[in-house]
């Protein structure tokens, strides 16, 4: 079997945490495990007034060209998609792609038509069996364990409740003295809270941070995850996590679909403050042509491309194509609000406009979700005070280092105190 992409730039980036260029993409194709009919995205048969989804066999077609395209480090799926793919049709046996698959599903994922699961309190639970996962069936003979996909997600959502989170952590560790027993690898997906008022704003960054470092304190190494992934908080709190412990490789997850520009400014941006790993579900799903879109964030993860450019060129792409793009390529260039979790709620991170932009245009800004440019209250939940952040853009080409650091050092001194 070829060499694995993923195990590659483990190996670098923690040979040199500090130096290593090394950036590991995923595609996360799990979506059925929270998203249920609506996973596999809109069909391009789609008319006017009508919603049509793609069926399970095109998804699972599309994910096939991904992983043939050899533009992502892991293809992340379902058990279910998994065995179809992994074992039956031995897609990743031949391929530098590694094939990961959902270890649980807590119930703030369970994304279903009519429910409450997604605003009520996130309770542990997992579908798939580690041997499922695996081999296929329960109970793996040794000789079996290699058939199927041997990492995992296994995600946990803390709430700030200490009856909640203690019943999560206890989950976790159960997986984890298993995991170890089967030798089977995961990285950990850690969700903000899905509970309103859980954790007061500006101290939620911090409250994740330390849940992290508390929760794997005391792992050892054989029980550690590969990686995690997470909410982007922003610059200080990346910074922060990433220089606790340069081998606790952070990743990023994608949130809602967005602009084109939201997805390419965000892998740039984390990536600029220590992130190493992004995995992006609905925002390349839900691209006009997920094949374009994932090639410019490799260009984007690999240093080739700024956001920007990669922007314009994508839409190059879709002309060429001749595929109509969702936007104009002014509309597609705007940072958009970004929940970044899988039940609608989150933390907004936006790139907010220079103060000396805004007057030298002397423009209204919007300060809110709701485009409110009148600088008086709102009924919008995202309100802010009446300083100019929420939907704007930086030109930071055209800024020295010393003013980006300067830039963000006040931003987050205004947001985190």
């Amino acid at each position: 079997m070829i060499q694995k992409s993923l195990d590659l730039k483990l190996a670098r980036i923690h040979a040199d945490p500090y130096g290593s260029k090394e950036f590991i993409l995923a595609d996360a194709k799990d979506a059925d495990m929270a998203l249920a009919i609506g996973a596999p995205g809109r069909s391009p048969e789609v008319h006017s007034g009508e919603l049509r989804y793609r069926s399970l066999a095109e998804f699972r077609d599309i994910i096939t060209q991904i992983v043939e395209a050899k533009l992502v480090d892991i293809m992340l799926m379902s058990a279910s998609t998994s065995e179809v793919l992994t074992i039956h049709k031995r897609l990743f046996d031949n391929s530098p792609v590694t094939p990961a698959v959902r270890a649980n599903d807590t119930t703030d994922i369970h994304i279903i038509r009519g429910s409450k699961y997604p605003s009520s309190p996130s309770l542990p639970f997992r579908t798939a069996t580690l041997d499922h996962i695996q081999c296929g069936h329960i109970d793996c003979k040794p000789e079996e364990r290699h058939l199927g996909a041997n990492l995992g997600l296994y995600s946990i959502t803390f709430n700030n409740d200490a009856v909640l989170d203690r019943a999560a952590l206890e989950e976790y560790k159960q997986f984890r003295l298993e995991a170890e027993r089967k030798g089977f690898r995961h990285f950990l997906e850690v969700f903000d809270p899905n509970q309103p008022e859980a954790v007061e704003a500006s101290q939620l960054p911090g409250f994740i941070n330390d849940a992290i470092v508390r929760t794997l304190g005391g792992v050892t190494s054989k029980g550690r995850p590969l990686f995690l992934k997470m909410v982007y908080h922003g610059p200080k709190a990346m910074e922060e996590l990433v220089h606790y412990d340069p081998h606790l490789i952070v990743g990023i997850l994608g949130g809602s679909a967005g602009t084109t520009y939201d997805a390419f400014k965000l892998l740039s941006e984390a990536k600029k403050y220590g992130a190493r790993v992004a995995l992006f579900g609905r925002k390349i799903n839900n691209a006009e042509n997920q094949l374009a879109f994932i090639h410019f964030l490799r260009l984007i993860a690999d240093g080739e491309i700024c956001a920007e450019d990669a922007v314009k060129a994508y839409h190059g792409v879709l002309q060429r194509l001749g595929i109509k793009p969702y936007r104009s390529l002014n509309d597609d260039m705007q940072l958009q609000t970004n929940v970044m979790s899988y039940g609608g709620n989150g933390v907004v991170i936006s790139v907010p406009p220079s103060t000396g932009e805004a007057k030298k245009n002397k423009e209204p800004v919007a300060t809110c979700a709701c485009k409110n440019t009148a600088h008086t209250a709102c009924g919008c939940q995202n309100k802010q005070t009446n300083k100019p952040e929420a939907n704007g853009t930086v030109d930071f080409t055209k800024m020295t280092a010393a003013q980006k650091i300067a830039y963000h050092k006040a931003r987050w001194n205004r947001i985190l105190g």
